[in-house]
C-alpha cells in the first residue's frame, strides 16, 4: 500500500478507536479517501450509498429482526426453554444444558447472537442462580451459548457475507449446522461433567406424559424453525421470503394460539425492530463508501499478494487469519467487521484454493467469539448487567468456555469437510 493508503488506514483505526460511531467512521474515511485523496467526484458517493442500500438480500436481516423481537414480547422463548429444560434438566448440569439448547432453538430463528444473548441468558443466569448452579459457571455458560445465534442460521452476519461473495445463501447457511451441533454438544459435556463433579442438584426425572404434555404446549414455538428451514430446503420459498414468512406466523401464534402479544404492544415491537434495523443499515451504508475506496486503490488485491510472497501453504494462510480475526472480534462488531473485511480476504481465498463457505463459516464463528472476549465483547457487559457482575469478573467466567470454541475452531478450520458436508449434500456440484 502506499502513504495515502496507509494514511487512510491508520484514520480508520483511530475513529473506531475513539468514541465515533462505526457508521461514521466508516463514511467519513470513505469520503476523505475517494474526495480528497482519489479525487473522485462527490456524487459518486451518493451512488455508492443508494447502491449499498438496493439489496434484496437486506430483506431478509429486517424481517428476522422483527422476528426476533416478536418473541422476545411474547411466549415463544419462554416455551422454547420450556421445552430444552423438560428434555434434559433431570441431568447433572441439565438446567445449564437446557441453556445452551434453548440458545440453539433461539438462534434458529433470530440470527442474532446479542438477541439470544439478551433472551435467553436474561432469563436462564437467575434461574442457574436460583438453582444453586456456581456463579461462575452460570455467568460464564450463558454469556458464551448465544454465539449460537450466528452460527446456526438464519445467520445475520452470514446474510452479510453472501452479500459481498454472492455465495447461494441457502447452502451458505448450511455450514452453520454441524458447527452449531459441536458447540452444543462439547459445551453440554462439560456441564455435565462439571456439575457432576460438584454434586449439583438435579431436577426430578419427568414422566413420559409430562414430556409430551410440554412438547404439545411448545408445539407452535417448536414448529417456527422447521417452518423456516423446512421451506427454505423444501424449495417452497427462498430465504427471502422465509423470513417474511416467519414474521407473519411468530405474529399470528403470539397474538391469536398463544394471546401473550398484546396489540398495543405491536406498536412498540414495530419501533424498536426499526432503530435496530436502521442501525445495521447506516453501517452497511458507511461500510459500502470505505469499501469502494478500497476498490478503487486495489488495496485488496495488493494485499493479497503480499500475503501470498509470504505465506506458502492455505493452513498457514487460515491459521494466521484465525489469529487476526479472534484479535479484530476483540475490538469490532460482527456486522462492521464482516462488511469491512470480506472484500479483502476475498482475493486471498482463491489463491490458497480455500472455499468461500467454509471460509464464511470461520469468519463468523471467529468474529461471534469477539462477542464474549474484552474489552468491548457485548455480551460481557449484558451477562454482567443481568448477574451485577464487572468486565473482570465475566471475562474469567467465560475462559473455559472461549478455549472450548477456540478447539472447534481449530477443528473445523484443519477438517473443512465438517463445515461443507452438508452444502455439498444437499447441493450437489454437476
Amino acid at each position: 500500500m502506499d502513504s495515502n493508503s496507509l494514511v487512510i488506514m491508520a484514520l480508520l483505526i483511530g475513529c473506531l478507536a475513539s468514541t465515533i460511531p462505526v457508521f461514521m467512521a466508516l463514511f467519513f474515511t470513505g469520503m476523505v479517501g475517494l474526495v480528497w485523496i482519489a479525487g473522485i467526484d462527490p456524487q459518486i458517493v451518493i451512488e455508492v450509498l443508494y447502491r449499498s442500500m438496493d439489496k434484496f438480500a437486506l430483506i431478509v436481516v429486517l424481517f428476522f429482526v422483527l422476528c426476533g423481537n416478536i418473541m422476545t414480547t411474547g411466549s415463544i422463548v419462554a416455551k422454547l426453554i420450556k421445552t430444552a429444560n423438560c428434555l434434559v434438566g433431570f441431568l447433572p448440569g441439565g438446567l445449564a444444558m437446557a441453556g445452551v439448547l434453548a440458545c440453539g432453538f433461539f438462534g434458529a430463528i433470530s440470527g442474532s447472537t446479542v438477541a439470544t444473548v439478551v433472551a435467553i441468558g436474561g432469563f436462564m443466569i437467575p434461574a442457574l442462580l436460583k438453582n444453586n448452579y456456581d456463579e461462575k459457571f452460570s455467568v460464564g455458560i450463558m454469556t458464551t451459548a448465544p454465539i449460537l445465534g450466528v452460527i446456526i442460521p438464519p445467520s445475520i452476519s452470514m446474510i452479510l457475507y453472501a452479500m459481498v461473495t454472492n455465495d447461494p445463501l441457502e447452502a451458505l447457511f448450511l455450514t452453520g449446522f454441524v458447527p452449531g451441533l459441536m458447540i452444543m454438544v462439547c459445551m453440554s459435556l462439560y456441564a455435565y461433567f462439571f456439575c457432576r463433579s460438584r454434586n449439583a442438584v438435579t431436577m426430578p426425572r419427568p414422566s413420559f406424559q409430562e414430556v409430551l404434555a410440554t412438547l404439545r404446549e411448545s408445539f407452535w414455538a417448536l414448529m417456527l424453525p422447521v417452518l423456516i428451514f423446512g421451506g427454505i430446503y423444501s424449495g417452497y420459498f427462498t430465504a427471502n421470503e422465509a423470513a417474511v414468512v416467519a414474521c407473519f406466523y411468530a405474529f399470528i401464534v403470539e397474538l391469536f394460539i398463544h394471546r401473550d402479544l398484546k396489540l398495543r404492544e405491536i406498536k412498540g415491537v414495530v419501533i424498536s425492530s426499526a432503530i435496530t434495523s436502521s442501525t445495521l443499515l447506516v453501517i452497511v451504508a458507511g461500510a459500502s463508501v470505505f469499501g469502494e475506496y478500497l476498490t478503487f486503490e486495489q488495496i485488496p488485491g495488493q494485499i493479497a499478494n503480499a500475503v501470498v510472497e509470504n505465506i506458502q501453504t492455505p493452513w498457514v494462510f487460515l491459521l494466521s487469519v484465525n489469529v487476526m480475526l479472534l484479535i479484530i472480534g476483540m475490538f469490532m462488531d460482527i456486522i462492521s467487521a464482516t462488511l469491512i473485511l470480506t472484500p479483502i480476504f476475498l482475493p486471498l481465498l482463491s489463491q490458497f484454493g480455500v472455499d468461500t463457505m467454509h471460509f464464511g463459516l470461520l469468519m463468523t464463528l471467529n468474529l461471534g467469539i469477539g462477542y464474549c472476549t474484552p474489552p468491548l465483547g457485548v455480551s460481557l457487559y449484558i451477562s454482567g448487567a443481568v448477574a451485577d457482575r464487572d468486565l473482570l469478573y465475566v471475562s474469567k467466567a467465560v475462559l473455559p468456555f472461549l478455549l472450548i470454541q477456540i478447539a472447534i475452531l481449530m477443528i473445523l478450520t484443519f477438517f473443512p469437510d465438517l463445515v461443507l458436508f452438508l452444502p455439498n449434500w444437499v447441493y450437489p456440484s454437476p
